[in-house]
């Protein structure tokens, strides 16, 4: 697949002392819990742990903040075993041994579904997120779990929100939080106000195991790959037009829009 290379953006924050830094994103994950209702007294909440940096991330945030809350709530690290040729099994059930909490790992063979279904030369991103979708939401509402965090962050959800725009013909994002399609499972994105460039010098910081996907994250989507590049482009250009574009989506005035079915135009 053709890589677009994507702009750098230069930013202090590898100046700032793991503590500083830590302290920072802290405070964005609280604001977002806090805003959006994420998590609740007694709520079991399951981190989908996929070995890379953006999950890695929130699991050991979401561990640090549990310590510090005024209510109880637990928290489980899950991770889908698609059986991709190489994955490095062992990797982590090491690493949450060592974190002392509760995880658990799921075996599909989504790889061997994935590589039959999709012609060769395709990207496999759609089908295989919808398969690994599908088999958490079930294992959530077999083990009674009350909220489903993903590691999303508030890079992501611009780049959703234009490739909606773009490609799909909607003014739509990806939710910080939202209720399964099924109505049996909450999903939550306690890394809404986080952006990429804040979890990359984090994980400098951090011994995370960061484990590659071989499947899908080595062929990323080229639409997405437009699209970052084109954001990176605007940063460099304009410093600040991600957060504007960002708060944008909080800002929706329906009456400025056509949507009738937002706003009665024939009432007017």
């Amino acid at each position: 697949m053709v890589q677009i290379e994507i702009p750098e953006i230069k930013t202090p924050l590898d100046r700032l002392p793991l503590a500083k830094l830590e302290k920072r994103l802290l405070r964005k994950v609280g604001h977002a819990i806090e805003d959006f209702n994420m998590i609740e007294a007694d709520d079991k909440v399951m981190v989908c742990l996929s070995g890379g940096k953006d999950s890695y991330t929130l699991l050991q945030l979401l561990l640090i903040l549990q310590k510090k809350a005024p209510i109880h709530f637990d928290i489980i690290a899950v991770n889908l075993d698609q059986k991709q040729p190489g994955f490095p099994e062992d990797i982590l059930p090491d690493y949450l041994t060592r974190l002392g909490i509760e995880y658990h790992i799921i075996e599909r063979d989504t790889y061997s579904v994935v590589k039959r279904v999709i012609p060769e030369g395709k990207t496999t991103c759609g089908l295989c997120s919808r398969l690994r979708r599908g088999i958490l939401y079930d294992f959530a509402h077999e083990h009674k779990v009350t909220k489903i965090a993903l590691g999303h962050h508030k890079d992501d959800i611009i780049e959703t929100f234009f490739l909606n725009l773009f490609y799909n013909g909607q003014l739509k994002a990806m939710p910080a939080k939202l209720k399964s399609d099924d109505g049996r499972n909450i999903v939550i994105r306690p890394l809404t106000y986080v952006t990429e460039d804040e979890i990359t010098s984090y994980v400098k910081h951090m011994d995370f195991p960061i484990i590659p996907c071989n499947l899908c994250g080595s062929q990323e989507n080229l639409q997405r790959q437009k699209i970052k590049k084109m954001l990176n482009d605007m940063e460099i250009q304009t410093p600040g037009r991600k957060e504007v574009i960002f708060a944008s989506l909080q800002k929706v005035a329906p009456s400025q829009l056509l949507d009738q079915n937002l706003f009665n135009f024939k009432a007017i």
